[in-house]
């Protein structure tokens, strides 16, 4: 990772470089990097701020990468600003220099649907073809487009508390606005949550035997997209199993009420995609990807953003 200066990779920049089809077997390999014990991370730490807001440190090491995302969440305002702000670094592992600075709100995007298509593609039916998904944020398009990288969706159905926003992202994906989260996912094979909800959403008499889940909107303990019921439904797979038996709201709240026990957990999905844990047993398998999002994704993407940069010669480098 030597070089001359820091190199500064912009939004733009990742966001012209970073495509679903490279992403999803970066999130693969990575995700098996984590399972097999090749990447260092700590559980991330969250400092809450007034008014919903946070401020996020992520660091970890991944074979010769090492790094950290510092990461500010803002509730979206009328600036229309993204809700994730910051930056992702990496080291140079020779000197310990810093080498790299990337925008962190376009890889964040990127590639937490990047890793949910990639569980998608390794726990849903072969023959899902119908997507719901509910929310209308930024997270709402960028799973319609990952997802529609791997599958070849015959339907997307968008639910959100406002029916105007579902309506402006169903045009934005090719989709339909439904009125109801049940419409939405009545005949879905494949359900996104990417939420802001703290109580459930999604319940589990709405969900249909064969379903694969995607639960990705909270991303600390404490608020939940899903019901209990259909936490003890699912085959339920982490991100990272540690993060979610710690920060995972869904799985915390579904161990409090006695309803499962730790042993739940399956384990990790980057396990399901080395082979050595089973994903999907049967075709009526409820499958849940539960995505809390690891460092090592980030560095995944970056060290790949920094590596065409190179090559390609984009980037701006400053004297550091």
């Amino acid at each position: 990772m030597s070089g001359e200066g820091l190199l500064v990779i912009s939004r733009e920049e990742v966001a012209a470089h970073l495509s679903y089809e490279a992403c999803i077997p970066l999130m693969r390999e990575a995700m098996i990097a984590l399972s097999t014990g090749r990447t260092r991370q700590l559980l991330r730490s969250i400092l809450d701020l007034d008014g919903g807001r946070a401020f996020g440190v992520m660091p970890g090491a991944m074979e010769q990468t090492f790094g950290a995302k510092l990461i500010s969440v803002f509730p979206v305002g009328a600036a229309r600003t993204p809700s994730h702000q910051g930056f992702v670094t990496l080291f140079d592992p020779e000197t310990g220099a810093p080498a790299a600075i990337l925008d962190a709100s376009e890889i964040t995007g990127i590639r937490t649907a990047a890793a949910s298509a990639a569980a998608t593609e390794a726990l849903a039916r072969p023959d899902a073809r119908r997507l719901a998904i509910l929310g209308t944020g930024e997270q709402a398009l960028r799973h319609a487009e990952a997802i529609a990288a791997t599958r070849p969706l015959e339907r997307i159905a968008i639910w959100g508390r406002s029916t105007g926003k579902a309506r402006a992202m169903a045009e934005r994906v090719g989709g339909e606005a439904v009125e109801t989260a049940e419409e939405a996912v009545a005949d879905a094979d494949i359900i996104c949550t990417v939420t802001g909800a703290s109580e459930p959403i999604l319940l589990s008499r709405w969900v249909r035997d064969g379903t694969h889940l995607n639960v990705v909107g909270s991303s600390r303990a404490g608020p939940v997209e899903i019901d209990t019921a259909l936490v003890r439904r699912a085959r339920f797979f982490a991100d990272h199993a540690e993060g979610v038996r710690r920060q995972g709201a869904e799985l915390l709240v579904a161990i409090a009420e006695g309803a499962v026990d730790e042993d739940h957990l399956l384990g990790e999905i980057g396990e399901v995609f080395a082979g050595t844990l089973p994903g999907r047993t049967g075709a009526a398998d409820i499958t849940l990807y539960k995505s809390l999002g690891s460092i090592v994704q980030d560095l995944a993407a970056a060290s790949y953003l920094v590596a065409r940069a190179r090559e390609e010669g984009f980037g701006t480098r400053i004297a550091f």
